[in-house]
């Protein structure tokens, strides 16, 4: 086990140490921009063996790897249109892309349904580092199963195995990295671009029916946080019976961010988080619930009203709706059906940082 201190000055040289162990089939643990990562040659089936080992469980949990540019993702996955999309506006940065493999890659770093995550991670170093080496790696967390994200060596350390520590070959050690949330995860096999399409063009023409209520400029996601509060205060606090927030924008301009403010300003003491995997996460303030709901891994009408909106909404509570307008037409009709009030907001991109978010009430 090899510890190297990364610095400007001998990142070429640590390069090289790294591509000579990762040739070797070696196991290397190096800095991202969300914690520190494990990687190993995602071509190589023994190296693999040796990651699996190293995080002593994963169950059935795809692994998933990490290139240096879309030409490299092209040659080991199938890039649809929403993908690519994805890739040219906002990688590299903290996002993981599920798309279909194209055969060459195996299990871990493929799932049963023959998908592969994929990663462009927004630090120069491990690029240049996977540029060199000519192969994508793993870009799983260095952490074993069942423990915290690691954002220091130190910290990985102290909790590591031994047996883990010692499947090691170099620590890349880029210092106390910033407390970043892991990666998003998006699956384009799931949505079309017809179907998103199709939603926000209905989502558009119900804002034109309905009563603009507040619009603001927000340049930070604490900001935007804020302004949720500031919405649940204005609009929600006082409401009695059930409603719905349906919230519509590009991906990340902001719309976990505002969700997190409807929680804050409720008084939930839970951090709101994407229900991007289990679809509806509920967080409790005083005797009530809020229910979260994340359409993007809804396939169809079907699937929709089997999600558990449905009984939310009975039980008179509010439902705040990421992606709504993938399904507007089904969730307007709920409403409409059962008198609930919805709010509907749109989440525009200004600049890279700035956002417009426009609050609009009931037709």
């Amino acid at each position: 086990m090899k510890r190297v201190r990364l610095t400007n000055s001998n990142a070429s040289e640590v390069i090289q140490q790294a591509r000579k162990i990762l040739n070797e089939g070696g196991l290397i643990v190096y800095p991202t921009e969300t914690s520190y990562g494990l990687g190993v040659d995602a071509t190589n089936q023994n190296a693999l063996l040796k990651l699996l080992t190293y995080k002593t469980f994963r169950g059935s949990k795809p692994v998933s790897i990490a290139v240096n540019d879309i030409q490299m993702a092209k040659k080991y996955v199938h890039l649809n249109e929403m993908a690519e999309n994805i890739y040219k506006n906002y990688l590299p940065g903290p996002i993981t892309v599920i798309s279909k493999s194209l055969g060459i890659l195996k299990p871990p770093v493929v799932s049963k349904q023959g998908t592969t995550g994929v990663r462009i991670p927004d630090n120069k170093f491990v690029l240049k580092l996977i540029k060199e080496f000519g192969r994508p790696i793993t870009a799983t967390s260095a952490n074993v199963s069942y423990r915290s994200h690691p954002y220091s060596i130190d910290q990985l350390l102290k909790d590591l195995p031994q047996k883990s520590e010692r499947l090691v070959d170099l620590y890349i050690d880029a210092g106390q990295l910033p407390k970043n949330m892991p990666s998003t995860i998006l699956d384009t096999t799931l949505n079309t671009p017809t179907i998103l399409r199709e939603g926000k063009i209905m989502f558009e023409d119900a804002i034109l029916q309905s009563t603009l209520l507040e619009e603001k400029s927000t340049n930070t996601p604490l900001e935007t946080l804020q302004f949720g509060e500031f919405f649940t205060k204005e609009y929600l606090r006082d409401i009695q019976g059930g409603v719905v927030v349906a919230l519509s924008g590009e991906l990340g301009a902001g719309k976990t961010q505002f969700s997190k403010g409807i929680g804050k300003g409720l008084g939930s003491k839970d951090i709101v988080t994407s229900p991007t995997y289990t679809i509806i996460n509920e967080y409790r303030y005083g005797d009530n619930i809020l229910a979260h709901v994340d359409t993007w891994r809804i396939m169809d009408e079907d699937d929709f009203h089997r999600s558990g909106i449905l009984q939310h909404l009975e039980k008179k509570e509010i439902v705040v709706i990421e992606w709504a307008d993938k399904f507007y037409n089904e969730i307007e009709n709920l409403c409409r059906e059962r008198n609930i009030p919805m709010y509907k907001i749109l989440f525009e991109y200004i600049s890279l940082e700035r956002r417009k978010i426009t609050i609009y009430g009931t037709n």
